[in-house]
C-alpha cells in the first residue's frame, strides 16, 4: 500500500475522532408551545436539559405537555443530527461512513 494513501487516512481518522469530539461540545436547542418547552440536545444526540414553563404544567393537559415536549425533543435531536452532518460531511467530502452518525 502506497505509504501516502496510508498517512492520508490516517490524518483522516484524526480530523474525524477530533470532530466527533467536537460535536459532544456543540449544543442545539428547540423549542415548542411558544417556548413553553426548551430542549437542549448536544451534537451527539444526547438531551442535555429539557426546560418547561411552570405555567403550562395543568393536571388537565398533560396530554398536551407530553406532546410538546416530544415536538421539542425531536426537532432538537434533527437539528443535532444537521450539525453532525454538515461537520462530519465536510470531512468526509459527502461520503456516508458507518458509525460516525
Amino acid at each position: 500500500m502506497d505509504k501516502s494513501i496510508l498517512r492520508q487516512a490516517q490524518q483522516l481518522q484524526a480530523k474525524l475522532a477530533q470532530a466527533q469530539e467536537e460535536l459532544g461540545n456543540v449544543m442545539v436547542e428547540a423549542t415548542s408551545g411558544g417556548g413553553a418547552v426548551k430542549v437542549i440536545v448536544n451534537g451527539h444526540q444526547d438531551v442535555q436539559s429539557i426546560e418547561i414553563l411552570p405555567e403550562v404544567v395543568d393536571a388537565q393537559e398533560v396530554e398536551m405537555l407530553q406532546d410538546l415536549v416530544l415536538v421539542a425533543v425531536n426537532e432538537a435531536i434533527n437539528k443535532s443530527r444537521e450539525v453532525a452532518s454538515k461537520q462530519l460531511g465536510s470531512l468526509t467530502g459527502g461520503l456516508n461512513i458507518p458509525g460516525l452518525m
